[in-house]
């Protein structure tokens, strides 16, 4: 195995360097002045994925790229701050993902009134003023991870919600999503439903909480990233991985391991890159005077992702933003511990990440593309 993982890394890293090569920007281009203002700025692979989309834009259109987000994901009123303090340090356009649908609407609003181009990516806000949207069709991921339960499990379904936010767009139109699909089965009802805070720990708690609680669940939906993240140290904590559904959000390592080793049975992956770069793409568009391009609502691909197609070359994009390759060692058909390679970008390093753990017989090399 070693000998395996030594001969493809540096095959694996030449990808990585090709893939990061981009063409220096005419230099006579007006540099325009962007603001990406986020949700929160903590550790998170769905936003680090945005982060990195949105960089690429922005030296590939020589635009000045700020990202700024607040510490806490549920503090819209620091996030409206953010907005006004990119206006006031002279941002051109603002591409936002919102917190609180009405709440962040007055802030996106103001900076129209100032002169400011909006885009919003990933989560919408009510607003008028937002010139382009670009992200999922949550409503209709909501019932994509519904059907995955549906499909895969057989009898009466007992369903448990996992949301994450009360005000915000996504996790109401995915929730609604999951209601409607699962009432039209004809055969599952919602058990339980909780809306924890943003963070894995609040949702490992509350998961665990609704399973004690309601021990007939068999299917779990968990709505983004870090609610997928502690939902499936619930189910695992509490031994149901042969039981229970679990549909999760969100490409992470952790729901990824998951997925393979089965506490997650379906994740419903987002094009989270394509977000962040066509969100800046859209806002160089429409300060250089080619708004005609730019459509109104761009939707980006939403893929159940399962343990019986994650390794189809187009589900391996998926999962992996950074055009990730997951290259078989040996058949993923016995479990052995071996070396989990990873290749990552985060924060304009890359590093080497080498872990013994008890996985499928595979290696995953993670590389940079477009």
């Amino acid at each position: 195995m070693t000998k395996t993982i030594k001969r493809l890394l540096p095959a694996a890293l030449a990808v990585l360097l090709v893939g990061c090569a981009i063409q220096p920007a005419d230099s006579t281009t007006t540099r325009y002045r962007v603001a990406l203002v986020a949700k929160n700025n903590r550790d998170s692979e769905f936003w680090d994925a945005v982060f990195t989309g949105a960089e690429a834009a922005a030296t590939e259109y020589n635009l000045q790229l700020t990202i700024t987000a607040p510490d806490d994901e549920e503090d819209y009123a620091a996030q409206n701050q953010l907005i006004a303090d990119a206006v006031e340090d002279g941002a051109q356009a603002i591409v936002f993902s919102a917190i609180d649908y009405e709440a962040n609407a007055a802030a996106i609003d103001a900076a129209a009134a100032a002169g400011v181009t909006v885009i919003s990516v990933d989560s919408a806000v009510n607003s008028d003023n937002v010139a382009a949207y670009i992200g999922a069709d949550n409503y209709g991921a909501g019932r994509m991870a519904a059907q995955s339960a549906l499909d895969g499990m057989e009898g009466a379904l007992c369903v448990g919600l996992i949301n994450y936010e009360v005000n915000g767009a996504n996790g109401r139109d995915r929730e609604q999503g999951a209601r409607d699909a699962f009432a039209e089965s004809g055969r599952a009802k919602i058990t339980a439903a909780v809306s924890t805070h943003p963070n894995a720990a609040s949702a490992r708690a509350d998961t665990l909480a609704m399973l004690r609680t309601h021990p007939e669940i068999n299917v779990l939906i968990a709505l983004n990233e870090t609610t997928a993240v502690g939902a499936a140290q619930a189910v695992q904590q509490m031994q149901r991985a042969d039981d229970l559904w679990l549909a999760a959000f969100d490409s992470n390592i952790e729901t990824i391991d998951a997925l393979q080793t089965g506490a997650v049975d379906a994740l419903i992956v987002q094009n989270t890159y394509g977000m962040g770069y066509f969100g800046v793409e859209s806002a160089y568009k429409l300060l250089a005077g080619q708004g005609s391009s730019v459509e109104k609502s761009n939707i980006t691909a939403t893929r159940t992702i399962t343990r019986e197609n994650m390794f189809a070359m187009d589900k391996q994009k998926a999962l992996f933003p950074f055009g990730l390759s997951l290259i078989h060692i040996s058949a993923p058909t016995r479990l052995r511990r071996i070396s989990h390679a990873v290749f990552c970008l985060k924060k304009n390093k890359y590093c080497l990440v080498l872990e013994k753990t008890k996985k499928w017989g595979c290696v995953m090399i993670y590389s940079l593309s477009k």
